[in-house]
């Protein structure tokens, strides 16, 4: 069955591609003066994705409004509608935040998605007009909503599949443990000073162990994070330096090089921080707690 889902997802990219590629251009227009405003939509303060938060609201008032249906409770069943409509909508602003900084299949399957969830509120609001006019007989009405109860459906699988196939906005550190060993730092040659230590105020990738780091000297303090982007894995090491933090090149995520707190969005997980110390035989680092 996952399979057969996965060739009709896939034979709709033809479409959904450039369809995306363009939404995604004037997406990030209309964002790109409204950082804070698009800072909140993506949940930064919260620390969660929003849009993921949100979805659960239309869904779950949608499933009640069949149950009220079947009930014969007319106004509430429309009134829950009503109410599951404008959860989409508030949904679907948080969501088109997100797309903003989605790449690659994700942003072709993000578009098949949103796509369906247009057509659901479509046919939703189709229902929403015949249960207005207070028919004697609401079967039509009613099949009319199964039917975008379906379409919600299959545009809710497809959005599952953006999250957990393709690990759009998922920490890229979820699984990554912290350690209290020690380890050699290793910093490239051509990136340190006749003394050994990082070339002051430039981000260098350093290897520790099997871990990528990025590796910013100031001073005397010398500021480590993992290398890799929380939000979607960009090379933090080709980043810049604005206000102590550190830039992703990719996105704009900003961490703050001392203790790895995102400072701003996309990204709403902070970033793995390292301590860094110096001794006879040259730097090391481990993971800070």
């Amino acid at each position: 069955m996952a399979h057969l889902f996965e060739r009709l997802m896939a034979a709709q990219d033809r479409w959904a591609r450039p369809f995306g590629d363009f939404n995604h251009r004037w997406l990030v227009a209309l964002f790109a003066p409204l950082r804070p405003i698009k800072d909140f939509l993506n949940g930064r303060w919260l620390g969660h994705p929003i849009h993921g938060v949100l979805t659960d609201v239309p869904i779950g008032m949608f499933t009640i409004a069949i149950v009220l249906d079947v009930l014969d409770q007319r106004i509430a069943a429309d009134v829950t509608i009503l109410f599951g409509v404008l959860a989409m909508l508030a949904a679907a602003v948080a969501g088109l935040a997100d797309y903003t900084d989605t790449d690659g299949k994700a942003r072709t399957r993000a578009t098949l998605h949103a796509t369906l969830m247009v057509v659901t509120l479509v046919v939703y609001v189709i229902s929403l007009i015949m249960r207005a006019a207070g028919p004697a007989d609401r079967a039509g009405p009613i099949v009319v909503s199964i039917v975008a109860y379906l379409i919600l459906s299959a545009a809710a699988f497809v959005g599952g599949d953006v999250v957990y196939a393709l690990g759009n906005m998922v920490s890229r550190h979820a699984w990554r443990g912290a350690g209290t060993k020690w380890i050699q730092l290793e910093v490239p040659a051509d990136s340190t000073l006749p003394d050994g230590s990082p070339a002051e105020g430039v981000p260098i990738k350093a290897k520790l162990g099997i871990n990528n780091l990025v590796v910013v000297r100031n001073g005397e303090t010398v500021f480590a994070l993992h290398e890799q982007c929380a939000h979607a894995g960009g090379p933090l090491s080709q980043g810049t330096l604005v206000d102590g933090c550190i830039q992703c090149p990719w996105h704009g995520s900003r961490f703050d090089l001392a203790t790895g707190y995102a400072r701003r969005g996309p990204t709403v997980y902070d970033q793995p921080s390292y301590e860094v110390r110096r001794t006879d035989a040259g730097w090391e680092a481990r993971r800070s707690s």
